[in-house]
Order: C-alpha cells, then structure tokens, then sequence
C-alpha cells in the first residue's frame, strides 16, 4: 500500500475526508487535485525540453566544426 498505509488505515482517512467536506464536494476536491498534477507534470516536461534546447544550443555555439567561416 502506498506510504505504508493499510486497507483499514486508508478506510479512516477516506471517512474522515468525507465528514471535513462532505460527499457532495469529493468529486470536485478529487478534479481539482488531478488537474493540480496534471499541470505540474506538463511544466516538468517543459522545463525539461527548454534545458536540452538550450544546452543543444550551447553545445553548437561551443563546437568549432559547426562554425563555416
């Protein structure tokens, strides 16, 4: 089970999440929460695609072949 947890452990906690916000705000707690990590992977990947461009333009810049003088 993730973090350690047991089957009861999790039962407890998803009980006590439903009575803090109640059933009917679930649904809406669980799309926020998907949409806060789909977001957060996309601007990992990004950052990710900006470093190699930017170190692949380094790396021509710094490569005497490249240059026809």
């Amino acid at each position: 089970m993730p973090f350690g947890l047991g089957m009861g452990e999790l039962v407890i906690i998803l009980v006590i999440v439903t009575v803090v916000f109640g059933a009917t705000k679930l649904p809406q707690l669980g799309d926020g929460f998907g949409k806060a990590i789909r977001n957060f992977k996309r601007s990992i990947e990004s950052t990710d695609a900006k470093d190699e461009e930017e170190k692949a333009k380094l790396e021509t810049k710094a490569d005497p072949k490249s240059k026809t003088d």
